[in-house]
């Protein structure tokens, strides 16, 4: 069977597409199976990842497999309005212990998220260097920043992104010390808000993210709203702190 000239098949009798490296499409995300799976194969170019944002799709694989990517149901956001901060969080920034940076250390913050585990994710590092690459073309091309937190001269947080239109696109984060990471995704809510950014998409739900306003909606709406959004213009080039 084949729906828009890509071929499916199947993992865990459930069907999802094949899509050849010269084919720079997706199908429709509302096709992905129950688990969230809409397709494997394909690359990790700059083009065939703005692609896939700007239809919410996003790629996540173990290193040994294909690329796979995927189109969750529901989908995990964060709309800035939501943003929750905890008394506890409140001194980090009316007495700075942290200094905050973008665009700064971009390709670092991402090899320290490949020390993190992902729930799900089995073996090693889920950030491959090909994805490392790939994003750091994107970074190249204005589409893809970073947060960086420090404390005195050492790196001990941040995270990073993909920006289009008046959506982010989180990919991961890591932390060296307590509330380093809350610090810069509280700090980037903030930088995000003020630009004008109406969606935050976290993918997939976490504790730590619902703790700061993150919510669940379901995958159709997610997809409306993108539709919306993506297609304002977007604020292209290395970011600043203000």
């Amino acid at each position: 069977m084949s729906v828009g000239g890509l071929a499916t098949f199947y993992i865990n009798n459930m069907p999802v597409f094949w899509i050849p490296d010269n084919a720079m499409i997706f199908p429709d995300p509302m096709l992905a199976n129950s688990e969230g799976i809409l397709a494997v194969g394909g690359d990790l170019s700059a083009e065939r990842l703005l692609l896939a944002y700007r239809m919410g799709i996003f790629p996540w694989f173990n290193p040994e497999d294909p690329i796979v990517w995927w189109s969750p149901d529901p989908r995990f956001v964060l709309f800035p309005d939501n943003l929750k901060v905890s008394k506890s969080m409140r001194p980090y920034f009316n007495k700075p212990k942290f200094q905050l940076t973008f665009d700064k250390a971009f390709e670092e913050v991402m090899r320290h998220c490949q020390n993190v585990k992902r729930k799900g994710q089995m073996g090693g590092t889920w950030i491959t260097e090909d994805m490392i690459a790939g994003y750091c073309e994107l970074h190249e091309a204005g589409y893809a920043h970073s947060v960086e937190v420090w404390e005195a001269e050492e790196l001990v947080g941040g995270l990073y992104g993909v920006a289009i239109g008046n959506c982010f696109f989180g990919e991961s984060m890591f932390t060296k010390v307590s509330n380093a990471s809350k610090f810069g995704f509280i700090s980037l809510v903030h930088h995000l808000k003020a630009r004008g950014y109406q969606l935050i998409d976290c993918q997939q739900n976490t504790q730590h993210l619902k703790s700061l306003g993150a919510q669940d909606i379901r995958r159709k709406r997610f997809l409306d709203l993108l539709k919306l959004y993506v297609n304002e213009p977007t604020e292209i080039g290395k970011w600043t702190v203000v």
